[in-house]
């Protein structure tokens, strides 16, 4: 049995997964593929220059399916055990923002057409590019995509991508659809698409029946949230003293610090998302990043407070309107967090959308 296909079965033997016949055929392809591009000769080795050519990219994947159903899972088990260096995983999104940076930047040097050179530089470097949650929901993306990829793979590239739709939905019903659909055609060309949509969803899973909001503050709360983030990320809770942090983005002119970071979760304290001086454009970038959030140390709001509810207000509808999962430990319940104060009357928007994000209505969508 192959090494990949092997981590597949080892998860499920130890309960990690329940068997899933759709699972099991991707993890096949993906390690299928895994060894196509491990065999490729090495860019300037002699077995490459024997070839006269560039060699041939392998034909990528394309995975679809609801959310929870094992997409990000078997992506992280085929991009870590891939064993070639020139290797990308990024979320989409992020890499359209970089996309618009590069091809604005290309304006500005001459008025020629910007993609070929834009695509070739982000095709350098990589063989493989990975893509969590392809969602095309923005003009400016969807008019590009389909001359910058045909670009890009045309320099050798092998494309891998996970999404909630199937190629055909993508971009339904957008403004110029026509300029997107040749993107379509690509991916069914130089891809495999196969859906995987079996019926456990592994996020709300691995979350259980926990209530999201805990209450109140405290060494309970906290360990409820820290087996949560350990669950939803397979991290060794043993090695729980390394979790990684990172450096989010910012609306490309500063970061911001996140102290736990992985897989698509995040930790933040209260303090350091509404007591400090933050805008839309963090939560949106928080939102935009993470599906799941867990948020410690919310404490009562008074009108000493005011600006700080009136961050947490921002903050909420940001993760509301991409629907990103909060799981949070408080000294109060919703409707009791913020009583009085400047802005309390625009509080009880926030406290209805805290109550319908904890229902498993809301926990079941996917991450926009």
């Amino acid at each position: 049995m192959s090494d990949l296909c092997q981590r597949y079965e080892t998860l499920v033997s130890a309960g990690e997964l329940k068997r899933d016949a759709g699972q099991a055929a991707a993890a096949k392809r993906l390690d299928q593929l895994m060894r196509e591009l491990e065999s490729v000769p090495k860019r300037g080795s002699i077995l490459w220059r024997a070839l006269g050519r560039r060699p041939e990219a392998p034909r990528g994947l394309y995975l679809w399916g609801g959310v929870g159903r094992g997409k990000s899972m078997l992506m992280d088990l085929f991009f870590d055990n891939l064993d070639i260096r020139r290797k990308r995983r990024v979320h989409f999104h992020e890499f359209m923002l970089e996309v618009h940076d590069r091809l604005n930047t290309e304006r500005r040097k001459e008025a020629g057409n910007p993609i070929p050179p834009v695509a070739a530089a982000l095709a350098e470097d990589i063989r493989l590019l990975a893509f969590d949650e392809m969602v095309v929901n923005n003009t400016a993306d969807a008019a590009v995509m389909s001359r910058l990829f045909t670009e890009m793979l045309g320099h050798g590239l092998t494309l891998v991508a996970t999404s909630n739709r199937p190629p055909d939905d993508l971009y339904k019903n957008g403004i110029n659809r026509d300029l997107f659909l040749p993107f379509i055609d690509l991916i069914k060309d130089r891809m495999d698409v196969m859906p995987l949509n079996g019926p456990t969803d592994y996020r709300l899973d691995r979350l259980g029946r926990m209530d999201t909001w805990l209450v109140p503050n405290g060494p309970d709360a906290t360990e409820t949230l820290s087996r949560a983030f350990f669950r939803l990320t397979d991290y060794p809770v043993e090695d729980r003293a390394h979790v990684p942090s990172c450096e989010l983005a910012v609306g490309g002119t500063r970061e911001m610090h996140v102290p736990k970071c992985l897989k698509g979760v995040a930790v933040f304290s209260f303090r350091r998302l509404c007591g400090e001086p933050r805008g839309s454009a963090d939560y949106l970038a928080i939102a935009r990043k993470f599906h799941t959030v867990i948020i410690v140390g919310i404490p009562e709001l008074g009108p000493e407070k005011r600006n700080e509810a009136a961050r947490f207000v921002t903050l909420i509808d940001a993760l509301y309107e991409h629907k990103v999962k909060l799981l949070a430990a408080a000294d109060a319940a919703p409707e009791h967090l913020y009583e009085e104060g400047d802005g309390r009357f625009e509080f009880e928007r926030t406290i209805s959308r805290l109550n319908e994000m904890r229902s498993e209505t809301y926990l079941s969508e996917g991450h926009r």
